[in-house]
């Protein structure tokens, strides 16, 4: 591949990658919205089902060949959010694939610097990048397409921005959302000339797509001439929770979280950090570590027993006996792109009495200061919990994140953001155990 392809709205380039990873990108900062990635899978302009639909709430496609991956901080205060395409498993009735974007707490007018781009999953080559320079009140945008012409791929820059939000855009494709408004809402801002196929101008911009009246109903039949219908699927839920000083609170059971895994993944930004000088010839070397943090959570078992998860020590956990707590791995430099995870199993919710989800710095930084580190916990039935790490003005080593507990027989998740500065000679677990009484034995570990 050559030089990465800047392009204007409504232009298109080849794209001949089998897989491609698309992100969209944007500045971060107080009072910036979060933006959230999404894909919508299109035959004839709309999509066949819900199904079609791939965000964070339906993280993958049923064909395998759209996943919805996440965020992941970058250099310069840039967060990127992750799709995954594999062209080759779309299945043949699907046209396009739109890739979109909406705000939370705030329209895109107050975004900086948002942008997609489409890199070859096999290599990272960089295939099309799209700039979005003229956002104002919208809260969802198509920043652009995957579409096939004459059996081949390509990717188009759309750059058309919605004001009804996800919801509205989603609507806009079929997409039956559990939300307030329903109603097909058209664009914010008049399309480009060289608008996407599926554009359609169907009524008015507040007027609501009509539905067909309801047959007048004839007498009942017996009850063995006809089935009864199948009930209608559930609307895709587009809720969302993110824990603030003002919320920081939320009940799991409320949100539909209470049974099944719950994922709590840590990313944080990967970089060199200089260490020292040194060398036989006289020349100056820098030496570099990379940044490694430690995803952990300390437990207390309804019949007493406690204990930690983390990878120190290589106490990994278990998901179906007891802690009912697993880390999938230990990353150490914050390279993998789905950096690290901890499951915890809700079918055994009512086995834990709290878990204390923590982070240590085991090397590469003295702070959590401009770390831009982003914690994301998300249940398999609910809605996805995130708060980021970017408060930090302490030299601390050790955070506490969240605290998830039984009250009342429900279990709650309490956004902490401590963050905790140990004293000499007292190790990070140790100090967050002091600060949470958990009343534990410590002995030194290694990895």
């Amino acid at each position: 591949m050559g030089a990465s392809t800047f392009m204007l709205k409504g232009t298109n380039v080849p794209v001949p990658a089998q897989s491609v990873r698309v992100e969209v990108g944007r500045g971060s900062g107080p009072g910036v919205p979060e933006v959230d990635a999404s894909a919508l899978l299109l035959t004839g302009g709309r999509v066949r089902s819900d199904a079609d639909f791939v965000f964070y709430n339906q993280p993958a496609h049923a064909s395998g060949a759209v996943r919805y991956e996440g965020k992941q901080p970058g250099a310069g205060g840039v967060v990127t959010d992750t799709l995954s395409v594999d062209l080759a498993r779309v299945e043949p009735a699907v046209e396009t694939v739109v890739l979109a974007a909406s705000a939370d707490g705030g329209d895109f007018g107050r975004v900086p610097g948002l942008y997609v781009r489409v890199l070859d999953a096999a290599n990272g080559t960089e295939i099309a990048r799209f700039d979005s320079q003229d956002a104002t009140v919208e809260t969802a945008f198509v920043l652009g397409e995957l579409y096939r012409r004459q059996g081949a791929w390509k990717f188009r820059a759309v750059g058309q921005g919605y004001s009804s939000g996800l919801a509205g855009l989603a609507t806009n494709f079929g997409i039956s959302v559990d939300e307030p408004q329903q109603a097909a809402q058209a664009p914010a801002a008049p399309p480009a000339p060289a608008a996407p196929a599926y554009v359609r101008p169907t009524a008015a911009p507040s007027t609501p797509v009509p539905r067909a009246a309801p047959a007048t109903p004839s007498a009942p039949s017996p009850s063995y001439a006809t089935p009864p219908p199948a009930p209608a699927p559930a609307p895709v839920r587009l809720s969302k929770v993110t824990l603030t000083k003002a919320s920081p609170t939320v009940s799991l059971a409320k949100q539909g979280g209470t049974g099944g895994a719950m994922r709590v993944n840590l990313n944080w930004e990967s970089r060199k950090q200089f260490k020292g000088w040194g060398s036989k010839l006289g020349r100056a070397m820098a030496v570099h570590a990379d940044l490694d943090l430690d995803l952990c959570a300390l437990y207390e078992l309804t019949d007493g027993r406690k204990g930690v998860v983390q990878a120190l020590g290589n106490a990994f956990g278990a998901l179906h006996q007891p802690p009912y707590i697993l880390l999938d791995g230990d990353d150490r430099t914050g390279a993998v792109s789905t950096g690290e995870n901890l499951t915890i199993n809700l079918d055994h919710k009512d086995r834990l009495r709290r878990v204390l989800i923590f982070v240590t710095i085991y090397e590469g930084a003295r702070s959590f200061a401009d770390l831009h580190a982003t914690v994301t916990l998300t249940p398999q039935n609910g809605a996805p919990i995130d708060f980021s790490l970017d408060e930090c003005t302490v030299p601390s080593t050790v955070a506490a994140l969240a605290l998830i507990s039984d009250e009342n027989g429900e279990l709650t998740v309490r956004r902490e953001a401590q963050y905790l500065v140990p004293q000499r000679g007292v190790s990070p677990q140790r100090t967050v155990d002091q600060t949470y009484g958990w009343g534990m034995d410590w002995t030194p570990g290694r990895k």
